[in-house]
């Protein structure tokens, strides 16, 4: 289960993405060929560049910097941003940081299997 009080209990319902980062909770829908992430950070954390299939998210709390293609934004609460497929991109985000993302990839992350 992920541990987390800021989204709805529909959303909570939702399995919890396996993708190892400290401080991230986040609950993944699947779609036919893209997946949502709703996520929250209790940590500050620093994500390495990186690229995949297109990218698209909003902000629903706290900040992040993107470094996308080597352009820097400081993107906060009701920004949108959107990552092109395959451009590199980095993130520093802060804790608190919440948003919903979605990828154009049906298969990028796993579900969580929970541990007893």
């Amino acid at each position: 289960m992920c541990h987390e009080e800021f989204f709805p209990n529909f959303i909570k319902a939702l399995p919890c993405a396996d993708i190892p980062i400290r401080g991230l909770n986040a609950y993944l829908l699947q779609g036919y060929a893209q997946q949502v992430l709703f996520m929250t950070f209790d940590s500050d954390v620093e994500i390495p560049e990186h690229a995949h299939q297109a990218q698209w998210g909003i902000v629903l709390d706290g900040e992040i910097e993107l470094l996308i293609n080597g352009k820097r934004e400081i993107y906060r609460k009701g920004d949108t941003y959107f990552i092109s497929e395959y451009i590199p991109h980095s993130a520093r985000i802060k804790s608190g940081y919440k948003d919903v993302t979605i990828f154009n990839q049906q298969d990028r992350y796993k579900t969580r299997k929970e541990t007893s």
